[in-house]
């Protein structure tokens, strides 16, 4: 029997309207976009729209475009990807709906008058205000970003656990560049999320992420408070959430600090792919217990999750394992998502003491330095205008090798470290370029931890559904693309460990062979010396004490050459284990890249993979279309 076609959901509660909220419902999965919503209400960029609307042209004095070219659509407005009708430029037109005039006259003038205050390369840009032709619609023209969103990257398989570190830390400053600008503004945007944060690549090919969406946005000084409520659900403040969704009565009043708050969930999801508070069933079907894991949150955590239904909550307060973010920026992190996640507002950090420490993360200069003994890379944030002394304790930090049995190599060559000197002096390192790390000290090799991929793919179900299809599909390429970073890091690890193996042995060899020389020298003059019929005599020494003294002093130099002769023996013989020793790493490192040859076949396999889940996805969205004419 066919299946009986989804049903649509029922008209969004007055609540869901003002806050302008998608009402699918969450899985289990903490990553937002896990489960695919009603393919009728599916936007290009995951956005939601009713499925009933007409398709025209439309335009304004100065743009032209199709209804079909819908990036998105909120409550009180749509906005369209559209055209300057003399040049062709392509910008972004936010057009208001007729719902949009039934606010307040103030509410409805606050996103232009806000935006005219603007100009940040990190903020969307207002280029124009015009009305529409016919209905004398207001339009805004804005900047055009072709990449998306945040969360439409976040929302990528190759994603699906976090951002890359480079590209985090683009999120971050950007992020904080465009909203230290809002404050320096006085303007509170009040519905900061990833979908929120659109993405331009710049003329070099990097990332350029910028703020939009400012329809919630007011003025409102750092001591000034609001009472409306607006934003989105998984990035609402506690406060604002008891009263916008749990729909409680409060009296209470809110500051900028809701932005922080926001911006902590944002960061947390951009780091991992995860929303941090995670009821069980989802954040959208567990509502009252999504309100406890906030607010019950303890000082420090970060997040919190309910793994079965009723059972405890669980809290962490520290980065999932499979975060790809390095320790190093993982520990000045974190200490800043614990301040910003924190519902008493008297405890919560304020923009000012925000602002300092992200700029300061930023500021610094990283240090590649891979620990043989753990056979992990490193990323050492400091300061240029630190010392050695301080980079040699942070690398005690993260690899606990004291300082002092410390040692450092680069390209091959012994790298000495003065304590005394600028961070300044030391090497310049790549990811592919690292500075090597030793122990002197004993140490137990260690190695990289992971959490094996294979345990985050999803059962597989003989029932016909496609839209399950969907998610497992998308669940297991997120799996399969980790897998593939984890493969890779791994390979870099093993690279680093023959490199740094060959290097030392190479040391040890150069080091054999002047130790070597010292000791025959040494040999031959103490042969000479013993060949020698008579020692100089001492004056005033009486000849039997002389006597006596030269047949204990042929004695000490016999000892001293049998000594040394058993020493050039044993150097002799290290010489040739290590010769042996490096044969062997040069036979292995040479099968090394035959390795990579398999491994380099593993991505074409994903995006293949890939291709046939975006294929279903439109053909999802095309059955809906039907379905819906």
């Amino acid at each position: 029997m066919p299946r009986a076609p989804t049903s649509l959901p029922g008209p969004q509660p007055r609540w869901a309207q003002l806050l302008d909220l998608p009402q699918t419902e969450s899985t289990t999965d903490s990553r937002p976009g896990a489960s695919l919503p009603d393919p009728r209400l599916l936007g290009a960029r995951g956005q939601k729209w009713p499925a009933s609307q007409g398709q025209e042209m439309q335009s304004t004095v100065n743009y032209l475009w199709h209804t079909d070219d819908l990036l998105g659509q909120g409550a009180t407005a749509s906005v369209y990807k559209a055209r300057n009708k003399k040049s062709g430029e392509l910008v972004a037109v936010k057009v208001f709906n007729t719902a949009s005039y039934l606010r307040p006259l103030e509410v409805q003038v606050r996103e232009f008058e806000v935006l005219r205050k603007l100009n940040h390369q990190n903020i969307v840009k207002l280029f124009a205000v015009e009305e529409t032709g016919g209905g004398r619609q207001k339009v805004l023209v804005m900047e055009y970003c072709s990449s998306g969103s945040l969360l439409s990257v976040l929302e990528s398989p190759e994603n699906a656990f976090g951002l890359p570190e480079e590209e985090f830390l683009v999120v971050l400053r950007c992020v904080v560049a465009g909203m230290n600008h809002l404050r320096e503004n006085g303007i509170v945007h009040r519905d900061i999320k990833p979908g929120n944060i659109m993405r331009l690549m710049g003329e070099e090919g990097q990332s350029i992420y910028k703020l939009t969406d400012f329809g919630a946005a007011r003025e409102l000084d750092d001591d000034e408070k609001f009472v409306s409520v607006y934003g989105t659900e998984e990035y609402l403040h506690p406060d604002m959430y008891e009263r916008a969704v749990l729909r409680k009565p409060q009296q209470k009043t809110f500051g900028v600090s809701v932005d922080l708050w926001s911006i902590g969930v944002t960061l947390y999801h951009a780091a991992t792919g995860s929303l941090p508070f995670v009821p069980f069933g989802g954040p959208r079907r567990n509502k009252e217990v999504m309100y406890r894991i906030t607010t019950e949150k303890p000082s420090g955590a970060i997040a919190g999750t309910q793994r079965q239904e009723n059972g405890p909550l669980e809290w962490s307060y520290s980065l999932p394992i499979t975060c790809r973010l390095s320790m190093g920026l993982q520990s000045q992190l974190v200490p800043i998502l614990a301040n910003i996640l924190e519902v008493e507002q008297a405890k919560c950090w304020g923009f000012d003491q925000f602002f300092a420490e992200t700029s300061d993360i930023l500021q610094r200069v990283v240090v590649h330095v891979f620990s043989l003994s753990q056979a992990v890379l490193h990323h050492v944030y400091i300061h240029a205008h630190n010392t050695i002394a301080i980079f040699l304790e942070a690398v005690y930090e993260q690899t606990r090798v004291a300082p002092q049995h410390q040692k450092f190599l680069f390209e091959g060559h012994l790298c000495v470290l003065e304590p005394s000197l600028s961070a300044q002096h030391i090497a310049h390192t790549t990811t592919s370029s690292p500075l090597t790390l030793f122990s002197t000290a004993s140490e137990t090799p260690k190695g990289l931890a992971f959490r094996d991929p294979a345990q985050d793919i999803p059962k597989f179900f003989p029932k016909v559904d496609l839209q399950a299809d969907y998610t497992t599909a998308k669940s297991v390429l997120g799996a399969g693309y980790q897998a593939l970073w984890l493969a890779r890091t791994l390979l870099a690890g093993q690279e680093f460990m023959f490199r740094g193996l060959h290097w030392c042995v190479e040391m040890l060899q150069a080091t054999c062979r002047r130790t070597l020389e010292v000791t025959r020298m040494a040999l031959l003059f103490l042969s000479s010396s013993l060949g020698t019929e008579r020692f100089s005599s001492v004056a005033g020494m009486p000849e039997m004490e002389e006597l006596k003294r030269v047949t204990e002093l042929r004695s000490k130099l016999r000892a001293l050459t049998e000594a040394l002769s058993r020493c050039s023996y044993s150097i002799t013989e290290t010489q040739m284990s290590l010769s042996n020793l490096s044969s062997e790493l040069v036979k292995n490192w040479d099968q090394h890249p035959a390795d990579s040859v398999l491994f380099g076949q593993d991505e074409p396999h994903l995006q293949t993979v890939q291709e046939i889940q975006n294929e279903a996805r439109a053909w999802l969205q095309r059955g809906a279309d039907s379905q819906a004419g």
